[in-house]
């Protein structure tokens, strides 16, 4: 397998991470959007990371979910970073969509203020994105909150799951790009669960510091 994108991404990062977690074997071309766009929209249509490179004449997966869905399937049900069926499947799948929604918020947000010659700049619209990043992190951390009231390591129980990966990069990748939505002891308990996370090797192999 190729993963196709870069690891500042979070989108790719968690792709990533998984894969590092789940030990499968992988490579990485780390393309960037934003000046590899031709190589990227030969993969993909839509010009998107992550892309993953199966090999056999197989057209390229896109999307880190559907990437993710094949990983777990590789992975096996002892690996497999989402539950394969009920309550627990459903408690994971509604944190990931919570944390892909702060990191789908937390890009528009910041290439609305990069991106943008600054006379164009939709301060409403830029506002807005902060605003549902915010209300992201803060159900995130309750969910981190009320695990750890439980005795629970991690998110969902025992296990890390997709949706601590997911929540984990999300956080990072808004303290890349924009620390001033984390204010000091604003989330104690999900900055807690994601520490805990940066200490692993997928993750301290993934840092975003060597793109500062």
């Amino acid at each position: 397998m190729i993963v196709v994108g870069r690891d500042l991404s979070p989108f790719v990062r968690r792709v990533v991470v998984s894969l590092k977690l789940t030990g499968l074997p992988y490579e990485q071309r780390p393309l960037a959007t934003t000046t590899d766009g031709e190589q990227i929209r030969a993969l993909n249509p839509l010009g998107r990371v992550p892309a993953l490179l199966l090999g056999d004449d197989e057209p390229p997966l896109v999307d880190s979910w559907t990437i993710l869905d094949h990983i777990d399937e590789q992975a096996g049900p002892e690996k497999a970073l989402v539950p394969r069926d009920g309550k627990a499947r459903r408690a994971v799948l509604r944190l990931v969509a919570i944390g892909t929604g702060v990191a789908e918020k937390g890009v528009q947000s910041f290439y609305e203020r990069t991106r943008r010659p600054p006379e164009t700049l939709h301060a409403p619209w830029r506002d807005h994105c902060d605003g549902q990043v915010s209300g992201g992190l803060a159900a995130l951390e309750v969910a981190a909150g009320a695990a750890a009231a439980r005795g629970w390591p991690w998110l969902t129980g025992a296990r890390i799951t997709q949706a601590d990966v997911t929540a984990a990069v999300t956080l990072d990748f808004i303290r890349f790009t924009a620390p001033y939505q984390l204010p000091a002891g604003r989330y104690p308990a999900l900055t807690a669960l994601a520490d805990r996370l940066y200490a692993l090797p997928a993750f301290q192999e993934t840092s975003l510091e060597r793109f500062r």
